[in-house]
Order: C-alpha cells, then structure tokens, then sequence
C-alpha cells in the first residue's frame, strides 16, 4: 500500500522530466549542485567575525555528519532500489545504483538547514535554505535519482540530526582544546 503511493507518487513528478529541456537542465543542476549552495553560507558563517557564528556553523557541520552517518547506518540494514534500476523513471543524472533510501544529498541540507532554525541569528536563513533542501529533494525524484518517499525519510534523520547536534554541540565545543580552540574559546 504504501509503496504503492510512493511509485504513484514518484511517476506524478517523473513524468514531467524529458518533456522541457529547460525544466530538465533546472532539475540537474538542483538536483546535483545545490547542497554547494549549503556548504558555502556556513563557510560564510564560518568567516564571519562573530563567534556565533563560527559555532553555529561547526554545529551544523555536525548536523550533517551525524545524519549522513545515520544514512549509513540505515544502507547498511535496509535496502531500497532506486526507482531508474526498476525501469520506472527518465533518468536525468547517471548514477550508481545503489540503494536509494534516505536521499544523502537531501540529509545534508536540511541537517543544515533545520540546524540553523534553532538559532536566532541563523533562524531566517535557515528557513530559506529548509525550502531550499525541500526543492533539492523534489529536484532529486523529479531527476528520477529517488522515490518520495526517501525525501521524507530525509527529513526524519535531518530533524534528528539537527536536534542532535543543537544539544549536543556545544557541549563538544567546550570540552574541545585542539587546534583552533583558541578561536571557539574566546569572548
């Protein structure tokens, strides 16, 4: 039943993909250069003379590290076809075909992405990239690279992940004192 809606569910927006090479050349580059987009604003948040914002950006490196080792940890005990290697999609982007669920480029954003709601200072950009991560993901099924149903998957390890690192990180940051620390460390 549910996979059933998944595959309904992924032909509705696969469908589309082959018709417009305009549409299709915006759903791979979305698709595959997004999370760039993700990885450039903490590193701008990184270089920042705030020290908030340096720490919110480790944290939410974190984040995504912690979901794509959740990623991991799922790949390793489940395993879900990609839907190209079942011949239902117009696939856009070559890819392995390795198991498709959770989607890692969709973990990454949003484990940024929701990591940077929870803090003030990071709130709105963090719900802009959030309905970024959400295109990103979209982009992902449209480019028959994942079913819906791995972008939702997604957004449960990211949502875990974030809280994770929001409460854990800086308590990790405290007990840091290797190189740098001196950076993180001062008022």
């Amino acid at each position: 039943m549910i996979e059933d809606i998944n595959i309904a569910l992924f032909k509705s927006i696969n469908h589309l993909a082959g018709i417009n090479p305009v549409l299709d050349y915006l759903g791979i580059i979305t698709a595959n250069y997004l999370p760039f987009i993700f990885i450039l604003w903490l590193a701008y948040l990184g270089f920042r003379k705030e020290r908030a914002g340096k720490k919110i950006a480790l944290y939410a490196g974190f984040s995504a590290a912690i979901g794509l080792l959740f990623n991991l940890l799922i790949t390793s005990v489940y395993y879900h076809p990609r839907p190209f290697t079942l011949h239902l999609a117009t696939l856009l982007i070559q890819h392995t075909a390795e198991t498709s669920f959770p989607s890692d480029h969709t973990t990454i954003m949003l484990s940024i992405a929701f990591l940077l709601i929870y803090y003030r200072e990071t709130r709105l950009s963090g719900i802009v990239l959030s309905i970024l991560g959400l295109v990103g993901g979209l982009a992902r099924v449209f480019a028959g690279l994942h079913f819906p149903l791995d972008i939702l998957g997604s957004i449960g390890v990211a949502l875990t992940a974030s809280l994770l690192a929001y409460s854990f990180g800086p308590k990790l940051i405290e007990a840091y004192s290797g190189p740098g620390h001196q950076i993180l460390h001062r008022s």
